[in-house]
């Protein structure tokens, strides 16, 4: 067919963890995965969004000597680039021009800096707030490699129709999309829809390169991939690790392009959550520098699963344990405790805090004189506990990774400065219900937790025979109403007409309300749902609001 000659042409998608701050060690991995690239034959380096400096950067961004750092990174990038010189690098980075700043994508060929693109579509919802950072510019960049007219867009830009439509028409017929774009649960299905529909719907194929990596509370699970024209799924990376995706682009004789590349699986949901969390873990202490965890095993369910985590996340010999029982731990706690790490291997030690506990009782003795003990006395059980766990992380230099849930957090069943100190909270956005789907499924990986830990009731243990389901709804019934709440943002009236408990709603509602102090002091966890307590649950502290709740009026 004329004009369209038979052509080949291979794109190289460099899933990188990237570190934020660390231009010279970003630009080194973009390198290395460049000399990979070339190697298997790979004329394209895709690279993720804001490749150079990592993602977020945040208020880096309005220190100068960051943006000084990241154009010597680019300028690094430049002239690496002349070593490889049949492939073009595209590489993400923010820029400065005429006083604005932008989220660009750059492409550097045998040592010249050949194109840019810059962001058209800020996000401004969720966790983003790029409308803080960055200046939009909407046109297109458009290249020709091996015969095939490439476009530049970066992640939001493909989650909105008009920037591949000025793509379209400033006449590309692939896209290659830089993305950092965070996990949720499901996400990847949802990242395929809106390709199709905002790229492949306008005729072209897509093949977009995504961060993988924890910063903060964000996990990145990479899944970079390509679409055909068509919409069909062509190339997969595997998610949570690193991976060199080579998508071969082939012209037939009716000029159409057809994908091609390897297929990894799609995790199903509770294995992609653990490992969601297990790579938040691992990238938290390690980009942080610490030398491993220290964590207070109780006997129950969450402190299990933090374990089972940490240490999928570090291995046995950065994870210690401490279980430090009350005058009210069970033995079956105690003996549950020492049972789980003896299984996986951990150094465990028993501090019992009875002896501290009488000793606060007895400096309060005349202040409290004529009251009766109440949540005062379980609050300052947990305060001992979270005191001597910072004591360890002090002295060793481990950082104390908390082990309530996002349940707990959302009503305020924790205690300030008790089992919220800490620097991590791995299970901050997994609910009650899922950490109990989480055990079991690593249980079936290998049984390392035991089973009484999974089948007895919760109990924080702070007083005689205390049970969660006390002071709680059951958990079924607090985490759908979390679940409707919080995460999807329904009316409380429309979950009490859904056949929720009135009372249990309006109690979660207002319980909700007034734990939200507690949360803004709390530690980061890793986000793995679409709505966490953190970047995206911006709820002030002080406020006269009231939800309406059917049947309780306002």
């Amino acid at each position: 067919v004329p004009g369209y000659p038979l052509m080949s042409l291979k794109i190289a998608c460099a899933q990188l963890n990237q570190r934020v701050g660390d231009m010279a060690g970003n630009a080194e991995r973009i390198i290395a995965a460049a000399a990979r690239a070339a190697g298997e034959g790979a004329q394209v380096l895709l690279t993720p969004e804001l490749s150079l400096c990592g993602y977020l950067p945040g208020d880096n961004l309005f220190r100068p000597a960051f943006q000084q750092q990241v154009d010597a990174a680019v300028e690094t990038i430049r002239q690496a680039s002349a070593e490889q010189p049949g492939l073009h690098w595209v590489v993400g980075y923010p820029v400065l021009r005429e006083g604005r700043r932008h989220s660009a994508a750059g492409v550097f060929h045998q040592g010249r800096q050949v194109a840019e693109y810059l962001k058209a579509e800020l996000p401004d919802y969720g966790v983003f707030d790029e409308t803080r950072y960055f200046q939009p510019q909407a046109d297109a960049t458009v290249f020709t490699v091996a015969g095939v007219r490439c476009a530049l867009l970066t992640c939001e830009d493909t989650w909105l129709p008009a920037a591949p439509a000025r793509a379209r028409t400033a006449g590309a017929e692939l896209v290659l999309s830089l993305n950092a774009s965070p996990f949720q649960s499901a996400k990847g299905d949802l990242r395929v829809d809106t390709l199709r529909s905002n790229v492949c719907a306008q005729g072209m194929a897509v093949v977009a390169c995504n961060l993988v990596g924890g910063q903060d509370e964000l996990v990145f699970d990479g899944q970079s991939l390509a679409l055909d024209a068509q919409g069909r799924l062509a190339a997969r990376a595997p998610s949570f690790v690193e991976d060199l995706l080579l998508v071969t682009v082939e012209r037939g004789a009716d000029g159409a392009l057809a994908l091609a590349g390897s297929m990894a699986p799609a995790l199903e949901r509770l294995p992609e959550i653990y490992q969601a969390l297990v790579l938040g873990i691992r990238d938290y202490i390690g980009k942080n520098g610490f030398g491993g965890v220290v964590l207070g095993l109780s006997g129950g369910i969450d402190s299990a699963l933090t374990l089972a985590l940490a240490v999928d996340a570090l291995g046995a010999e950065r994870v210690r344990t401490v279980m430090m029982p009350s005058p009210y731990t069970a033995d079956i706690s105690l003996a549950d405790a020492k049972d789980m790490a003896a299984r996986l291997g951990v150094k465990h030690e028993v501090l019992p805090i009875a002896p501290c506990f009488d000793a606060f009782r007895g400096t309060l003795a005349s202040t409290f004189a004529g009251l009766s003990e109440d949540l005062t006395e379980e609050n300052i059980q947990a305060r001992i506990r979270g005191t001597l766990l910072m004591a360890i992380s002090n002295k060793t230099g481990w950082l104390v990774l908390t082990t309530g849930n996002k349940s707990e957090l959302a009503v305020g069943y924790s205690t300030l400065y008790g089992d919220m100190a800490g620097g991590f909270a791995p299970l901050k956005d997994v609910l009650k219900t899922v950490v109990y789907q989480l055990s079991n499924w690593r249980n079936t990986q290998s049984p390392v937790i035991p089973e009484r830990i999974i089948t007895r009731p919760p109990s924080a243990e702070l007083r005689p025979d205390q049970t969660d389901q006390d002071s709680l709804p059951p958990y079924d019934v607090l985490d759908r109403i979390i679940q409707g709440y919080m995460e999807e943002d329904r009316p409380a009236a429309s979950l009490v007409a859904d056949g929720l408990p009135v009372d249990a709603v309006a109690q979660v509602v207002r319980l909700l309300r007034l734990a939200e102090y507690k949360r803004q002091q709390g530690p980061v966890g890793p986000r793995v749902t679409a709505r966490a307590f953190g970047r995206d649950w911006r709820y002030p502290i002080t406020s006269a609001f009231r939800e309406p709740v059917s049947g309780q009026g306002t």
